[in-house]
């Protein structure tokens, strides 16, 4: 016998393996279940507890990760339609733009010759439709022929047609076509934020020409942000539409961001995950596109067979429970636990123990029992 014990005297188990074991004495079956066995003296100090196991619903937690994202509609590429030469801009990646204001100033003579063409055909117009009045005028009192009629009405409706054109054309270079005369005409041309947000990414300096469509700015709408998790196929069918969950980043794990899921991918990926968008409950500035964030899912596990916590018992890395095998003996099961709540654990693919007693307090006391007993 050696001379560290581990556990109480109380289990102390002497037995001999050349003989049948006693009622004391500790034993492997031959299905890899490994049992103890307690004398009436043993049992009455060691102050076991039994119970059964319990259908519970409990709520838990996933571990997930993934980035942060920018929908299409809030990620804005900023371009003209006319191109021209860039002469003013102040903009870095990062700073913050409010909608309304210039976010660089371009110069064309371009523009100068779409204000005179506007200007030329609006006092064009206002002739063409002086002169469709006169002739209708003159049909009405047979003064006039319907030929000059006919003509005097096609010259303004082509005449309007261009004109609100070439009006469609200033508003698109930011040309404000009401208040536009021959006493204001403009060189150059504002490019506007759309709204509030910050500079993604700047691809222009001052002096550079700009083709027309070419992206000058890209701009990042930080209302609709989007938390892209991965999350792992077999946990799927835990998430929900409107689920909340708590998501952080890494370097800063005690600050957490609220969200709630918006939208659960339909498709799985060779690495066996799809994904979860989520939608941040507020904005913060800290959070930037790109960060990498981790996040804990809340879930709420359906009816699941649960036990006390201080019935389980861990050792070399897995996981077990003792039930009892009559009277002083008892078997140690190897069990999976899963989602912990308020001090029960629910057990993964345990039906076989739905109707098992089972060691709750002294679980860790049986433990030392046998592992104490197989060293000898």
């Amino acid at each position: 016998m050696k001379s560290n014990y581990l556990i109480p005297a109380i289990f102390i188990i002497s037995a001999c393996s050349q003989q049948a074991p006693t009622p004391a004495a500790s034993e492997k079956n031959t299905s890899k279940e490994e049992t103890v066995t307690l004398n009436e003296a043993q049992l009455q100090q060691a102050g076991l507890s039994f119970f059964k196991p319990e259908y519970k619903s409990l709520s838990g937690s996933i571990r997930v990760s993934g980035v942060i994202d920018v929908p299409p509609q809030n990620l804005v590429s900023v371009s003209t339609a006319m191109g021209g030469t860039v002469v003013m801009t102040k903009l870095l990646p990062g700073m913050a733009v409010k909608r309304g204001s210039i976010l660089a100033t371009l110069q064309d003579e371009r523009y100068i010759q779409l204000q005179e063409e506007f200007l030329v055909n609006r006092a064009r117009l206002e002739m063409a439709n002086d002169e469709y009045r006169r002739q209708q005028e003159l049909s009405q009192n047979r003064a006039g022929s319907d030929k000059a009629l006919q003509q005097a009405k096609a010259d303004f409706k082509a005449l309007s047609v261009n004109f609100s054109a070439l009006k469609e054309k200033l508003q698109l270079i930011n040309i404000n076509p009401e208040t536009l005369s021959d006493q204001n005409l403009s060189r150059t041309i504002p490019l506007i934020a759309p709204f509030d947000g910050f500079v993604a990414r700047v691809n222009v300096n001052v002096g550079k020409h700009i083709a027309p469509s070419e992206t000058l700015f890209e701009l990042v709408d930080p209302s609709d942000i989007h938390l892209n998790l991965k999350v792992f196929e077999k946990d799927l069918a835990q998430l929900r539409i409107g689920q909340t969950l708590e998501a952080f980043s890494s370097a800063n794990p005690n600050k957490k961001h609220a969200c709630s899921i918006i939208l659960i991918g339909k498709t799985i990926g060779a690495d066996r995950t799809t994904e979860v968008h989520c939608h941040f409950n507020s904005y913060d500035d800290a959070l930037l596109p790109g960060m990498f964030m981790n996040a804990d899912i809340r879930v709420k596990q359906q009816q699941s067979l649960a036990v006390p916590e201080e019935a389980l018992v861990a050792y070399e890395g897995k996981t077990y429970v003792f039930t009892t095998r009559g009277k002083g003996r008892f078997a140690m099961i190897e069990v999976l636990p899963g989602i912990r709540e308020q001090g029960w654990v629910a057990l993964e693919h345990a039906e076989a123990l739905k109707d098992a007693e089972l060691v709750g307090k002294g679980a860790y006391s049986l433990l030392m029992s046998l592992k104490n007993k197989s060293e000898e």
